[in-house]
């Protein structure tokens, strides 16, 4: 049985991202995203502009006078999304954890996939693939996407994203798009636990992605549409200066103590973690992977409306 808060909380999720996709998100989804492919339409008289290229020069024999080929696009999708159910998504300095802003956010293109007629898939993922749900259409498909992000009980607290993207890999035969929802704060290995690690001044947590994630990437991008989008949480891009304290990492159960008054710590824990995204940043622009930072502090409408443009931007001019 599914408590009545979580089944609340559903349905809240479901009015905001519902009215934010038909208020101005499906229509920069749909210009965002590309078909499959072309398909043949018709053939038509020809008209100046048209590109010489389209020209069907059978038609245009048999009727001497020129006629163009028309396509459409061959519109439908399928969307995976691959939702990083780590416990360090429980984390959450503000009003929602970063788990419950995950949710939301596959919210948004679940309900954006669905009003253009494509289908929407979810991988859960901790130290292994934890759930898979078949792409689908649908308003209570999308509910049930929503549900088990928020919901689902996972076996296992660490992160591999390598194995999660090697999956996904194998079960989708054809070109989608994947979109990777996860804080990319590192994989199994204790020592390299990315927030705690920094706290110490030691390895960063692009690090800890490791050789087989960053090959995964690679693979996933040549193969289909991948979108890396990053949630961060203030707490774990500065410290707050709230004197001595016990932090214990959510994935390993590891402890270290720090006094967040030293000026100088907080300073450094920043430097390291600036650079820690710069690498991370480097490793998606390597990967060809459309990277997007959302920050649970801030409105996500805003940084998706950006990231929706820019592509749009890119595809127009491409």
């Amino acid at each position: 049985m599914i408590p009545k808060e979580l089944l609340k909380k559903i349905r809240q999720i479901e009015i905001r991202t519902k009215r934010l996709v038909s208020e101005s998100l499906a229509g920069q989804y749909h210009s965002a995203f590309k078909g499959q492919g072309m398909d043949f339409d018709e053939v038509r008289e020809y008209q100046p502009g048209d590109e010489v290229r389209s020209i069907d020069w059978n038609v245009t024999a048999r009727m001497n006078h020129p006629f163009v080929k028309k396509f459409r696009e061959e519109r439908e999708l399928t969307v995976m999304l691959v939702v990083d159910l780590s416990a360090s998504g429980l984390f959450g300095s503000t009003d929602q954890s970063k788990r419950e802003l995950a949710a939301e956010l596959a919210s948004v293109l679940a309900f954006s996939a669905i009003r253009n007629q494509d289908k929407v898939g979810l991988v859960l993922f901790s130290e292994e693939v934890e759930k898979f749900i078949p792409p689908r259409k649908g308003r209570r498909h999308v509910l049930r996407v929503i549900r088990d992000i928020l919901y689902f009980k996972p076996q296992k607290r660490g992160t591999a994203l390598g194995p999660t993207l090697e999956f996904v890999n194998r079960i989708l035969p054809h070109r989608s798009v994947v979109v990777v929802v996860s804080d990319f704060l590192g994989e199994t290995r204790p020592a390299r636990s990315g927030i705690l690690a920094n706290l110490r001044g030691g390895a960063v947590h692009t690090e800890s992605l490791g050789r087989t994630p960053a090959t995964a990437l690679k693979q996933t991008s040549r193969k289909h549409d991948l979108v890396a989008v990053q949630i961060t949480d203030p707490y774990e891009r500065t410290l707050p200066g709230l004197g001595r304290m016990i932090l214990q990492d959510a994935e390993t159960g590891e402890r270290v103590e720090i006094n967040t008054a030293d000026e100088r710590r907080r300073s450094a824990f920043a430097r390291r973690q600036v650079k820690t995204q710069d690498e991370l940043d480097r490793l998606f622009r390597s990967a060809g992977v459309d990277a997007i930072q959302i920050r649970t502090e801030e409105p996500y409408d805003r940084a998706l409306m950006q990231f929706f443009d820019t592509r749009e931007r890119r595809r127009r001019h491409g």
